[in-house]
């Protein structure tokens, strides 16, 4: 499974790493200080061009929010950044196929602009005023550090600041940290998808999906989908693998989606809703976030299933029983190459200090970064 991925994890955070070295974040609490339609938007925006760490993205948002970002408009950020980033993109093409990774891409605005509407509905300023409270004392969470980091290349053409010294340096760096946020949820996401789809008989997950039931199980996916990401724990992109499974074993088209979706109301990370923002907001979160990807789940089911799009054959790339020479052979052979280059970078412009910063404190990650800064002027 990790050999049949392995390509398209490093394209997508090389990808992503390049677009996070040339957008700044410095600004992003001043672009998000409102919920009207066009902060949204652009919050999507720029949680589409950060990390795909999930632990890392709700620190990002709770930095946003104290920095002053609406709240609405910083949720909107964090739901971005783990549902509409290149890398889930091009694992979910590979594991699942195209119709999968578009409506991803279509259902995740549409679960952004449902949750704004609850917010706007059922979100009172004291219970806004209550989380600003709590998140202002600062508790730890997770990917502190990575928060707190800017290495972004904000001066000159694009194209320019992709390839000059500082631009390389950055996208090393930004990749390598890409990868040692993600990793414990890729290997744990592989082992369990392996076992599930090794070891619980199909009969079980025909029985628990409804799949003798199409119109039902259309329904029940979306509800149950994200159910069962909670109780798996695992997030960002590693769920991706544990999606296919599921797919092969029965549950709807749109229930892959609401799974995918709901990688940010794991328990681990409502515990640190919860430190950041308190016991109501946590609450608050986890019933909005959940309604907001049941129902956009369930419109992407019935979009793609009235244009034909829903495939039928269940034959996601799950499991594979041997490494042979074909083009994935191929692609692991050029992008692990391209790892290697970055790699080798990293180590040269003083990567590993940053690497230690990421689950520190968000103020010594900080810290760490600016010590290591003139590094990236090294050619």
């Amino acid at each position: 499974m990790f050999w049949e991925i392995l390509w398209a994890l490093i394209l997508g955070f090389a990808i992503s790493a390049a677009i996070q070295a040339v957008v700044s974040t410095k600004e992003m609490a001043r672009l998000l200080g409102d919920d009207r339609p066009k902060t949204l938007a652009v919050a999507c925006g720029l949680g589409a061009a950060s990390s795909s760490c999930s632990y890392a993205a709700v620190a990002i948002a709770r930095a946003l929010f104290r920095k002053g970002a609406n709240f609405t408009a910083a949720m909107a950020f964090e739901l971005s950044s783990t549902n509409l980033v290149v890398e889930l993109c091009a694992i979910m093409i590979v594991l699942l196929g195209w119709q999968f990774a578009a409506a991803e891409f279509l259902g995740a605005p549409i679960m952004i602009a449902l949750l704004a509407l609850m917010f706007r509905r059922f979100l009172s300023q004291r219970l806004v005023s209550e989380a600003k409270r709590q998140a202002d004392k600062g508790l730890a969470g997770r990917m502190e550090g990575h928060a707190a980091m800017h290495m972004a290349v904000t001066e000159g053409p694009l194209l320019k600041r992709a390839l000059s010294p500082q631009g390389r340096t950055a996208i090393s760096h930004y990749f390598v940290m890409d990868w040692a946020s993600v990793w414990v949820d890729v290997v744990v996401g592989l082992l369990i998808a392996g076992a599930l789809g090794t070891l619980v008989p199909r009969g079980f997950w025909d029985a628990f999906f409804l799949s003798g039931h199409p119109a039902l199980a259309k329904l029940w996916g979306p509800v149950v989908g994200p159910i069962v990401a909670v109780v798996s724990f695992v997030c960002s992109i590693g769920n991706v693998p544990l999606a296919a499974a599921l797919w092969n074993g029965g549950i709807s088209f749109g229930g892959v989606i609401a799974f995918i979706f709901a990688d940010l109301i794991i328990i681990p990370i409502l515990d640190i809703y919860r430190r950041y923002y308190g016991m109501r907001m946590a609450w608050f979160l986890a019933v909005t976030s959940y309604v907001a990807m049941a129902a956009a789940a369930l419109v992407v089911e019935l979009i793609f299933g009235a244009l034909g799009l829903v495939p039928t054959a269940r034959s996601a790339r799950a499991l594979e029983t041997a490494i042979t020479w074909n083009y994935t052979t191929m692609l692991n052979i050029v992008f692990l190459a391209l790892a290697a280059l970055l790699l080798i970078r990293f180590f040269r412009t003083g990567g590993p200090a940053m690497l230690r910063a990421m689950n520190a404190p968000a103020d010594h990650g900080t810290h760490s970064h600016t010590h290591s800064h003139p590094h990236s002027h090294t050619r």
